[in-house]
């Protein structure tokens, strides 16, 4: 009997590994949910050593254990083992029109596993083609995947597979994961210039800093005159800089890991991170606009394609990204879950416009909830649009009038000993000019 090395997770979210025997890959899947566990991967333990495809390989004659001098592979840590969601994104509408064209859907993977160039996506639509040979559903097969594919995904082919609508759910992911991505891409080509300006600000500072202000020090040492405060300040702050940069460094970053470990690792810095963010100046609105629109696309797109309400919000809810929204929506479930409506948790939440709310109403009223949240999402995708349309034009000039105070203050700062000198020789000079007259 063939053995099965599994990766799982228990009741905590521990993970744990072994190896059963199993008649077949389904079987043991079978298995390991009995021991109360949540399989997230199982391969026959024979072809766990050959990660090409989920094929197990077969030596040339005469070389049998050994590989080509040209045949390497390189893992990097935090890279490796990652597909980039603009990859899984044309897989997934490659996919949909290879079902939708009649082909089935083992077939369809074996076609796209040959021209994929994707190393590590290859390997999964490989292991994929093994899970469904072996009698496990497509949704079992992703949900062994789940660094890859997460519950949105999952759980939207598992209700497409029941309902016998796959290629139209394929259809829908595509679509849900191209619009998000358009939105991703707006927000990081607005946000480039703003990014660029800083970045330089700091380099010019730098510069001024800890070559260009040291030189003035030196020229004021040579003058027996006193510095304005303003220009020992600057100074002060170049002479910190330079002498202590590597510890002034060290505070920043050692600063900046505290902050993200506190905003990513504590509940009540990310609590308190997730509300700033939707109340900050400039941003927060954009911010706010994008998480509703995503919190209405996903549950729309669940929804409409047949996964129960109660678990859309679950999955809503983990993928929200942000803990106030989380929170609102957890709000929803219990609702839900007694029995009542959508839109009561909405409005007393505090997070949702009027404007939503009275959409989502309105459309648990007349049956037609998916549409209205699909509609919603089309409309605030409008609103972001506007909305980093007019971040960008005001974050322009901001960020030039911010590199255009702080090089102009030092610039003032270092001219002010030498207009006061020029004002004293001139003074001196009139009144030299003045005794001779007498």
């Amino acid at each position: 009997m063939p053995k099965y090395s599994y990766v799982a997770l228990d009741n905590r979210g521990q993970e744990s590994k072994g190896v059963i025997e199993a008649a077949s890959q389904n079987e043991a899947i079978g298995r390991v949910k009995d021991m109360q566990l949540f399989p997230t991967k199982i391969i026959e333990a024979e072809k766990v050593k050959d990660k090409t495809g989920g094929k197990k390989a077969k030596a040339a004659p005469g070389k049998k254990g050994k590989k080509s001098a040209l045949e390497f592979e390189i893992k990097i840590p935090f890279l490796s083992g990652r597909v980039k969601p603009k990859v899984l994104t044309a897989f997934t509408r490659q996919l949909a029109t290879l079902v939708d064209a009649g082909l089935p859907l083992l077939r369809g993977l074996r076609v796209l596993e040959k021209q994929e160039r994707n190393r590590t996506l290859k390997q999964i639509l490989g292991e994929l083609s093994l899970s469904i040979e072996g009698g496990s559903t497509f949704s079992e097969a992703l949900a062994q995947h789940p660094k890859i594919f997460n519950r949105l995904f999952v759980n939207m082919v598992k209700a497409g597979e029941l309902g016998g609508v796959l290629e139209v759910v394929l259809k829908r992911l595509a679509e849900f994961s191209e619009k998000a991505q358009k939105i991703k891409g707006k927000v990081k080509a607005a946000m480039f210039y703003p990014t660029a300006v800083l970045i330089v600000a700091m380099a010019i500072l730098t510069l001024l800093m800890v070559f260009v202000i040291p030189r003035f020090r030196e020229v004021f040492n040579g003058m027996d005159m006193k510095l304005p405060e303003f220009t020992l300040l600057v100074l002060g702050i170049s002479e910190a800089i330079k002498d202590h940069i590597l510890v002034t460094s060290g505070i920043i970053a050692v600063c900046v890991i505290i902050f993200l470990i506190i905003i990513n690792k504590t509940k009540l810095g990310r609590l308190i991170w997730d509300k700033f963010k939707l109340k900050m100046p400039v941003l927060g609105p954009v911010i706010s606009k994008i998480s509703i629109g995503r919190f209405t696309r996903t549950l729309g797109t669940l929804v409409s394609s047949g996964v129960p309400i109660l678990q859309a919000l679950t999955i809503v809810k983990e993928t929200s990204g942000n803990v106030i929204i989380a929170n609102a929506i957890n709000g929803v479930h219990e609702s839900v879950k007694e029995g009542e409506t959508i839109t009561a948790p909405l409005e007393a939440s505090g997070v949702f416009p009027p404007m939503v709310v009275s959409m989502v109403d309105v459309g648990e009223q007349t049956g037609a909830l998916p549409e209205m949240l699909l509609r919603i999402a089309d409309n605030y995708d409008e609103e972001v649009d506007n909305a980093v349309a007019a971040m960008t034009s005001l974050l322009e000039p901001i960020m030039i009038v911010f590199l255009a105070v702080i090089v102009g203050s030092i610039v003032i700062a270092m001219f002010l000993p030498l207009i006061t000198m020029i004002g004293n020789l001139s003074g001196d000079n009139g009144g030299g000019n003045g005794g001779g007259g007498d």
